[in-house]
């Protein structure tokens, strides 16, 4: 599917400009058409793709068990149904090398995208400086094709690192800097909830910073209070979906009305 690189660029623009620290852009990650539409619907100014949630919805596991044809087919699909910048989690890339990585996102209607700091196949951290260098060539890669692309560069350290939590918030620390000094946008220490940790993230750090949004997290508008730039779900709304679905599933083989009341 074509699209015209003056209105897809105006798009990443769009979605760059909604990165404000204190004011926040919230996005409840979509995995098909349907969802994103109704992302649209209820208001959200961008769509952001969870891999883990449209793997589920593919059949896959997440931790780029999805073929990448797949995934961004789905990607695709949901970026032909919605007007708005859509953005894709696309975990390390697939194997694609910055170049192909940035033609497929292009292809498929994206504008933004996530790229984690980890080894899916392992959980083992990529070193700050070789991913630093793979940042650097994907935002390369996307000036050489006249692309805009919004990167969100994932830091794992909360999730798979080592050492104390305060090693650990000192290495998301020194990770974000060198991320966004590659060339990315957005820094994502995944699992940061402390306040505090999340206070220090965002005055160290000294660019965008995301926070995924989970149980027992400060409400929004204290994320927004602590400086955060975008509040992202992961897959918790699709998990919650399919919670309720599988709820409605037991009434019905129980023989009950399997429809909310009210």
């Amino acid at each position: 599917m074509a699209h015209d690189s003056v209105a897809t660029n105006r798009k990443a623009a769009a979605l760059r400009a909604l990165h404000v620290p204190g004011d926040p852009v919230v996005l409840p990650n979509a995995w098909d058409a349907a969802s994103a539409r109704a992302v649209v619907a209820a208001g959200f100014p961008a769509v952001a793709t969870g891999s883990a949630a449209v793997a589920a919805a593919l059949g896959y596991e997440d931790g780029q068990d999805t073929p990448v044809d797949e995934m961004l087919a789905a990607v695709a699909r949901i970026t032909r149904v919605v007007s708005v910048p859509v953005t894709a989690d696309v975990e390390r890339g697939y194997g694609l090398d910055p170049a192909q990585l940035v033609r497929r996102l292009a292809a498929a209607g994206a504008v933004g995208c996530n790229l984690e700091d980890s080894d899916p196949a392992t959980g083992s951290l990529i070193g700050a400086a070789e991913q630093a260098r793979f940042l650097a060539a994907v935002r390369a890669a996307a000036a050489e094709a006249g692309a805009d692309l919004v990167i969100n560069a994932r830091v794992d350290t909360f999730l798979h690192g080592s050492g104390s939590p305060e090693e650990r918030l000192a290495e998301a620390i020194d990770r974000g800097r060198r991320y966004l000094e590659a060339g990315a946008d957005c820094v994502y220490p995944i699992l940061a909830g402390d306040p505090e940790v999340i206070r220090a993230l965002v005055r160290e750090i000294g660019g965008p910073v995301n926070v995924l949004f989970r149980p027992g997290m400060p409400a929004i508008r204290d994320l927004a209070a602590l400086g955060v730039a975008r509040i992202s779900f992961g897959s918790g709304v699709h998990s919650a979906a399919q919670e309720f679905a599988a709820r409605m599933l037991g009434a019905i083989a129980r023989g009950d009305d399997p429809f909310p009341s009210g």
